[in-house]
């Protein structure tokens, strides 16, 4: 971690990112609550995380974006853009004006995906393939940690004085980031060029075509979206364990989730360490055992065990698992991932997990509605477990042993001779 810490670009980069996403952190909630506020329905309160999580379906496009031009400008404009997207939060008043509200987390959360996709080409510009690992353990620990407090600041903020002050906090705070940025002095990769031979969609999709040619990123990728498909069942499944299972008020939801982050938090301190003594493969394989274990553990009321520690206990541990998936796989694909091909391959990466986790969530919210909880976190946990035992087959340890032999620039010059 001292070795990551230790370069000062890097370092400006975390702290102009540690600002930012308190911002993010501070306003994704509280959207939901000011929709909730202003129309009286928790559908409209809802449909704020569906807007906010919708432009994933533009994630390759963005990709190809970061990989197109260089990428600390284009953080700087992002972060600006995301100002003025939140200052136009001041003219949201009444529930007519809920479909500005939508806008707004669609065009934050678009804007976000830049970000993502922007930062990861950044990091592996900025700093050699050994020290990546604490790299993305640091910025892993840090989202983690905003996500147990600012979610509180910005619904007090909103709360004592309203939405505008949460707008102008927000707009504040990534303004000051884009300050910050701009002070990073870091020599980037040259963006790629135009090629006449190659059509636009083909450039969009070279990210999932790299991740198919490296059978280790293709493998972790695959068994990730196959455990994300199940992962969403466990939004609705909580609530449901607080009320049914625990008998207590939806508030205690928020406990638990502090206890998660508390567990992520820790996660990411160890992430690298871990990363570095199991390997990616074995890494995300534990990763899912201990979230499928999670699972099982939080149905104990069956077997007549006191259901509250091993709730907490359980969530804990998930929350452990969280960054050792993130970290793992980043980490893995930017070192197996050419420059210029960052974007693209990160925005594939995260289309292929995201967009079952979102069909896992809707799929969640209806069966809690007609099964017993417990029964889908039983099947969602062991399907998770599945999904680790498929990494642990011969052919992925030998995956994951080969990890380091991999040439990035054969893989290099492969795609810019395709």
């Amino acid at each position: 971690m001292r070795a990551a810490l230790a370069d000062p670009p890097f370092r400006r980069l975390l702290g102009g990112w540690t600002i930012g996403n308190l911002a993010d952190s501070a306003l994704y909630l509280t959207l939901g609550v000011w929709a909730k506020d202003l129309s009286g329905s928790s559908s409209a309160a809802g449909l704020v995380f569906l807007a906010l999580a919708a432009p994933v379906v533009l994630f390759p496009l963005i990709g190809l974006l970061a990989d197109k031009v260089h990428r600390k400008p284009l953080l700087i404009w992002a972060n600006l853009a995301g100002a003025v997207v939140a200052m136009t939060l001041l003219a949201v008043q009444t529930a007519g004006q809920l479909w500005l509200l939508y806008g707004v987390a669609f065009a934050y959360g678009a804007l976000g995906l830049v970000n993502s996709a922007a930062q990861t080409g950044l990091v592996r510009d900025m700093l050699p393939a050994r020290h990546l690992d604490t790299a993305n353990g640091l910025l892993t620990t840090i989202d983690q940690g905003l996500r147990i407090f600012s979610p509180v600041l910005g619904s007090a903020l909103y709360a004592a004085w309203g939405g505008g002050a949460l707008a102008v906090g927000v707009a504040a705070c990534l303004i000051l980031t884009a300050l910050v940025l701009r002070t990073v002095q870091v020599r980037e990769s040259a963006p790629e060029p135009r090629r006449p031979e190659h059509s636009r969609r083909r450039e969009t999709v070279a990210g999932l075509l790299h991740l198919r040619s490296v059978p280790l990123l293709w493998r972790m990728v695959v068994v990730s979206a196959a455990a994300f498909g199940v992962v969403g069942v466990f939004d609705s499944s909580l609530f449901e364990l607080v009320d049914k299972g625990l008998g207590m008020d939806a508030a205690f939801f928020g406990v638990l989730m502090t206890v998660q982050g508390a567990g992520s938090v820790l996660g990411g301190l160890i992430a690298a360490p871990v990363l570095r003594r199991l390997g990616p493969v074995a890494m995300i394989a534990a990763a899912l055992a201990l979230l499928g274990s999670a699972g099982l553990a939080m149905t104990a009321d069956l077997a007549g065990v006191p259901l509250l520690p091993v709730a907490v206990g359980a969530l804990f541990a998930a929350g452990v698992a969280i960054p050792w998936l993130s970290v793992a796989m980043v980490t893995t694909r930017q070192r197996l991932t050419p420059a210029r091909l960052q974007g693209r391959a990160a925005a594939a990466s995260n289309v292929a997990v995201t967009v079952p986790q979102m069909a896992s969530i809707a799929a969640g919210a209806a069966l809690v509605a007609v099964v017993d909880y417990r029964w889908v976190m039983i099947a969602a946990g062991a399907i998770l477990l599945l999904c680790a035992l498929a990494l642990t087959t011969p052919s992925s340890r030998r995956l994951g042993r080969g990890e380091a032999g991999l040439d990035e620039g054969r893989e290099a010059a492969a795609y810019a001779s395709s």
